[in-house]
C-alpha cells in the first residue's frame, strides 16, 4: 500500500523509534532532519534496504517559514499520499539560553508554529487519505518545568493547537498528541536530577523511546480518538508533581 508518513526530527532518539515502528507497519517515510544528516542517511539506507524506495530524507530548519514550506513543497512535488504527520522535532533549552529574542522566536516557531502550520498546509492531503496528525507535546505543557518556562509555554501552546486542530481538520483528519514524561534524558542532566525524577515516578523507572512509538501505533489504530493528549509518563502526572524537580 502506498501510504506515507512524515516524521519531523526523525533521525534519532524518539523520532527514530517512531520511524522504525511506522516502517514495520508498512508506511513509507519522509524523514525530516535539521542537523543530524549522518543519522538520517544511515536510517534511510537501512529502511530502503528492507523495502526499496520506502524512505526519503529532507533537511529543513523548521524554525523558519522557508523550512516549513520546503517540506510542504517536497510532498506536493513528489505527490506523496500522506496518511500520517508526526510532529516530533523540538528544541529543549533552559531559559538562560533562550533569553535573547532570536532564540525565543526559534523555540516558539519550532515547538509550536511549525507543527500547526504543517498540519494546516498538509490538511487537504491528509484528508484525502483519512490521515492522522500526532503532536509530541510534553507533560510540562501542563505543569511548567523550573528554569524552562519558555519551553513549557511552547508545549502548552502545542497542546491547545492539538485540540484546536482536532476541530478544524475533522471529520476526515484526526489530531491527537502524546505527552512524554521521563523517556530519554537530556545530555545536560546530572545524576542527582535523574534519581530525583525517577523517585517521583510511580513505576520507579524511566520509559523508553519504544513506549512513545507504541503510543503512536495505538493512536493510529484508534479511529474514534480525536483531540486527546495521552501522557506516557509512568504515572507521574497522576501524582500532582510541581514540575520543579526536573
Amino acid at each position: 500500500m502506498n501510504k506515507w508518513a512524515l516524521v519531523t526530527g526523525g533521525a534519532k532518539r524518539i523520532g527514530e523509534a517512531i520511524a522504525l515502528t511506522l516502517h514495520k507497519r508498512d508506511f513509507n517515510l519522509l524523514l525530516h532532519y535539521k542537523g543530524s544528516k549522518a543519522e538520517a542517511m544511515a536510517l534511510a539506507d537501512k529502511l530502503n534496504q528492507m523495502r526499496q524506495g520506502s524512505c526519503q530524507t529532507l533537511q529543513a530548519d523548521l524554525s523558519t517559514e522557508r523550512g516549513v514550506e520546503s517540506l510542504v513543497q517536497h510532498i506536493s512535488t513528489h505527490r506523496l499520499p500522506l496518511s500520517a504527520l508526526i510532529n516530533n522535532a523540538s528544541l529543549f533549552v533552559p531559559d538562560n539560553k533562550a533569553s535573547d529574542w532570536q532564540t525565543c522566536q526559534q523555540l516558539l516557531n519550532l515547538n509550536l508554529l511549525a507543527p500547526y502550520h504543517l498540519a494546516t498546509k498538509l490538511g487537504d492531503n491528509l484528508a484525502n487519505n483519512q490521515g492522522s496528525v500526532i503532536n509530541l507535546v510534553d507533560i510540562h505543557g501542563d505543569r511548567p518545568l523550573k528554569h524552562h518556562g519558555l519551553y513549557s509555554i511552547s508545549k502548552a501552546g502545542l497542546k491547545m493547537a492539538t485540540q484546536a486542530l482536532a476541530q478544524e481538520l475533522a471529520p476526515k483528519v484526526r489530531v491527537n498528541g502524546i505527552s512524554p514524561g521521563a523517556i530519554l534524558w537530556p545530555a545536560q542532566s546530572d545524576q542527582d536530577a535523574i534519581e530525583r525524577v525517577t523517585r517521583a515516578i510511580p513505576l520507579e523507572r524511566p520509559g523508553k523511546a519504544k513506549d512513545i512509538a507504541d503510543a503512536v501505533s495505538f493512536i493510529l489504530d484508534s479511529s474514534y480518538l480525536n483531540g486527546q493528549v495521552i501522557a506516557i509518563d509512568g504515572g507521574r502526572s497522576a501524582t500532582g508533581y510541581t514540575g520543579a524537580d526536573g
